[in-house]
């Protein structure tokens, strides 16, 4: 099996470019991993899969305003992107244009300092005087959207390139299996007696990105700083023991869960489960924790493609996105989504 095996023809016209006008109102396709057997529902009514003693595991984090334009003192105009929070706190930017130790530049009226190249289009940025680096994005930074939506951010992606429970801050795309959650269905779950908790998977740019060898073996996956609280590990042992299912709401919570399983067995104590996620999940992994997976159409040769593959079988994957594209249902971020079970 090789990379090359997860390309496919995604028309331009297929990718949802916006939101949906209402939260919620997407298509779902749900996929019996079991026997190939594929349903067409609607996204607000997933509970209708689930049964109670199921555990739902959604990503908390929150999408930052990580899009900012600066100047050099001779006009020059530099984008730069704030990279996705990690463990080590650093504050990093990948820019565009040409920049070196020692430069200043000028953003709304503050100066920058690029104190270090990290790497290649890398850079650790500091703001001389008062305030942060993440204030000044916070403040006057576009929202992040992906690059294949081919526009500027607009007003309706500060709402809603964001999930509705988003709290912690850090992450530079959002967790999309999720931006169509909405109260209503998280009260149709809890009277169906399916139980709701949280982790934090920073996402950063890295999963944007397309596989550019043909050998899994070649492919560097990117770290995602990832944070479990006691009281999800807790909850997950006590689905697993009572016969439930783990539902993992995104590729971003399987990574972090799956990456962790091993630490979820031993773990005890009142801190959450905290690391650096790069684990790179294709077809022939054995899933440990998570027994379903909520998830979009994504684009092709991404990891995440082959995460999903690596659950649903490859040869039903294929079936699905065959029916999902002949069906009219739409692709990557602000499109629908499939439930596999």
């Amino acid at each position: 099996m090789r990379v090359s095996d997860f390309d496919y023809e995604l028309p331009e016209e297929m990718i949802a470019r916006y939101p949906p006008a209402e939260r919620g109102s997407t298509r779902l396709l749900v996929l019996d991993r079991h026997s190939g057997a594929i349903e067409h529902a609607r996204y607000a009514g997933m509970d209708a899969f689930l049964k109670a003693g199921d555990l739902l595991v959604l990503n908390n984090t929150r999408v930052v305003r990580a899009r900012l334009f600066a100047c050099k003192p001779s006009g020059g105009r530099i984008e730069l992107m704030l990279l996705e929070k990690h463990q080590d706190e650093q504050t990093l930017v990948l820019y565009r244009g040409k920049l070196k130790k020692g430069d200043t530049l000028i953003a709304h009226d503050r100066e920058l300092l690029v104190a270090e190249i990290v790497d290649q289009g890398i850079a650790r940025i500091s703001v001389s005087g008062e305030g942060s680096l993440s204030d000044l994005f916070d403040h006057f930074g576009a929202v992040p959207i992906p690059p294949y939506l081919k526009r500027d951010a607009e007003e309706v992606d500060k709402e809603r390139y964001q999930t509705v429970f988003a709290e912690l801050p850090g992450s530079v795309a959002a967790p999309t299996a999720s931006l169509n959650m909405t109260q209503e269905l998280f009260d149709k779950l809890n009277c169906k007696g399916v139980e709701v908790v949280t982790l934090a998977l920073h996402v950063g740019l890295g999963t944007f990105l397309p596989i550019r060898v043909d050998s899994f073996e070649e492919h560097v996956m990117h770290r995602e700083f990832f944070s479990i609280p006691p009281r999800t590990v807790d909850k997950i042992r006590r689905t697993k023991t009572s016969g439930g299912r783990v539902v993992a709401v995104g590729t971003t919570v399987a990574r972090a869960l799956e990456h962790a399983a091993e630490s979820m067995t031993t773990y005890s104590g009142d801190e959450p489960l905290t690391g650096e996620a790069d684990i790179f999940i294709y077809p022939g992994y054995r899933f440990r924790v998570i027994d379903f997976l909520l998830t979009n159409f994504h684009a092709p040769r991404s990891t995440v493609l082959m995460l999903t593959a690596a659950l649903a079988g490859q040869e039903h994957l294929q079936k699905v996105y065959h029916e999902a594209l002949k069906a009219g249902y739409n692709f990557l971020s602000y499109g629908d989504s499939m439930l596999i079970v």
